[in-house]
């Protein structure tokens, strides 16, 4: 196992992480509704837990933890803004932008852990497989709402 593909790999899930985390800043601001607010708070805490423990292990190995966003993410945020600007911030709308983002998030991790196990320790899979795990229970909340709305 090689630390600069270990490095590489877990930077990764930190973009996504950060654009989640920035993602739900403007979804917060997007929606009137206070209990979408408190949701989105929620799920910015769980990515800045995810970019804590990544971080650590960056720095750990001798790396330098991303800082920015993916590109996607990015595209995500504007197109977000666009279609509330659009939409007049309508509940729905917002909560059909976090779900695509909430899919991104997944997508990311699944590829992750398909095609990086060998370049992962056993700790950082399971590390991987916790923070999958409670992004897909937020995925499906999300959802829900979503479907409920």
């Amino acid at each position: 196992m090689e630390n600069t593909k270990t490095i590489s790999v877990l930077n990764e899930l930190i973009e996504i992480n950060n654009d989640r985390v920035e993602g739900y800043e403007t979804a917060s601001k997007e929606t009137k509704d206070s209990d979408l607010q408190a949701l989105f708070a929620t799920l910015q805490s769980t990515s800045q837990a995810n970019l804590t423990e990544l971080r650590q292990e960056v720095t750990r190995l001798g790396g330098k933890p991303e800082e920015g966003t993916r590109v996607t993410g990015k595209f995500f945020r504007a197109w977000m803004e666009v279609k509330a600007a659009l939409t007049g911030n309508d509940r729905q709308s917002v909560l059909n932008s976090c779900e695509f983002g909430e899919d991104k998030a997944l997508e990311t991790y699944e590829h992750v852990l398909t095609n990086h196990t060998a370049d992962l320790s056993a700790d950082q899979i399971a590390m991987i497989r916790k923070q999958q795990a409670a992004l897909q229970g937020e995925h499906d909340k999300v959802r829900a709402l979503r479907d409920a709305a």
